[in-house]
């Protein structure tokens, strides 16, 4: 069961923007990535209180997505990516992702913070950040 209301074009859209961030991590990397967003869409705090689609998640700005600003991201959506946000959309979430509503590529080591978040852990290029418990309990739902 879906955790966030979608349709076709939100499918393709967080398709499309998880295989721009992080084709080269594999399904899993994308997979992360897609649980960022996916957690964006959740809750309603910090930078993300009117970000209650996809669609604003994507275009959000400031804070979205460098992706949106590269050629790659406006090729169609492919069935593999649109599995793999249907996966996060239905509630799959993975570590270090699962709370995390950032990530970055550094060119070193990942930061303990990175705009007073917390790291959560890595994978691959990726570095993964969530807040802390008070300033946004919904990210830290069962759902």
């Amino acid at each position: 069961m879906a955790v966030i209301k979608t349709n076709a074009n939100d499918r393709k859209l967080l398709a499309r923007l998880i295989r721009a961030e992080a084709e080269g991590e594999g399904e899993l990397g994308m997979l992360l990535v897609a649980n960022v967003c996916v957690n964006r869409v959740r809750v309603g705090c910090l930078d993300f209180v009117d970000i209650n689609s996809i669609e604003r998640m994507v275009w959000q700005s400031p804070g979205g997505f460098e992706a949106v600003h590269f050629p790659y991201f406006y090729q169609r959506a492919r069935e593999k990516e649109i599995r793999l946000a249907e996966r996060a959309i239905n509630g799959e979430r993975h570590r270090p992702a699962e709370f995390a509503l950032w990530f970055f590529r550094p060119e070193g080591p990942c930061p303990e913070q990175w705009w007073g978040q917390w790291n959560s852990g890595r994978y691959k290029e990726h570095c993964f950040y969530i807040p802390i418990e008070s300033d946004c309990p919904d990210v830290y739902g069962v759902y």
